[in-house]
């Protein structure tokens, strides 16, 4: 068994208009969830407008603890009192950076394009975070500024801010990296 943190990453539509009962659902599943050993946290992301494609995400210390907690009666019973709020369900685990950037269902983006992402997530909200609470902070010493805006911006980009960037950017992340050939060539490769 992993002894590094997993993310389960869920995606569910919503069903015939409930959009509210489905949202009021997936944050009883993330009460039920803080409840159990080895849980780090979760969060929800509401779908952009057009779409209708919540996304979940849990997060507990090792693979035994989420397994735990997949396999719970708790959350069969929430499971089935939502079974009607949504379709398509679509469930992915992944551990590390690797849940930010499609996990085992696809291969990760360059390092490159991980970089670009997170620092599109991180440059403005670190930015916000400056201007509302920079005056406040402008009085302590340099250590405790970085202590308390990385306390409070790490948990924000971790489970929200990121993990929006990189489904709005998906694909451009997922895009090939590999140089375009003519139609008729072969692609140089090094021998």
């Amino acid at each position: 068994m992993s002894t590094q943190p997993v993310t389960l990453m869920v995606a569910r539509r919503v069903r015939d208009g409930r959009y509210h009962d489905l949202l009021a659902w997936l944050h009883e599943g993330e009460q039920l969830a803080a409840d159990f050993p080895g849980y780090l946290g979760s969060g929800v992301l509401a779908p952009p407008p057009g779409d209708d494609e919540f996304q979940i995400v849990f997060r507990f210390a090792d693979e035994q603890t989420l397994d735990s907690w997949e396999h719970s009666a708790s959350r069969r019973a929430w499971l089935q009192r939502g079974g009607e709020l949504f379709g398509q369900p679509h469930e992915q685990r992944a551990r590390g950076i690797d849940a930010w950037f499609g996990g085992a269902d696809s291969p990760p983006p360059p390092r490159w394009k991980q970089s670009v992402a997170i620092w599109l997530a991180f440059f403005p909200v670190s930015l916000l975070f400056n201007m509302v609470f920079g005056g406040m902070l402008g009085e302590l010493s340099l250590v405790m500024r970085i202590l308390l805006s990385t306390l409070a911006l790490t948990p924000l980009m971790t489970y929200l801010f990121i993990p929006l960037s990189t489904k709005l950017l998906a694909p451009w992340l997922q895009s090939s990296s590999r140089p375009r050939v003519a139609p008729g060539k072969q692609p140089i490769t090094a021998r």
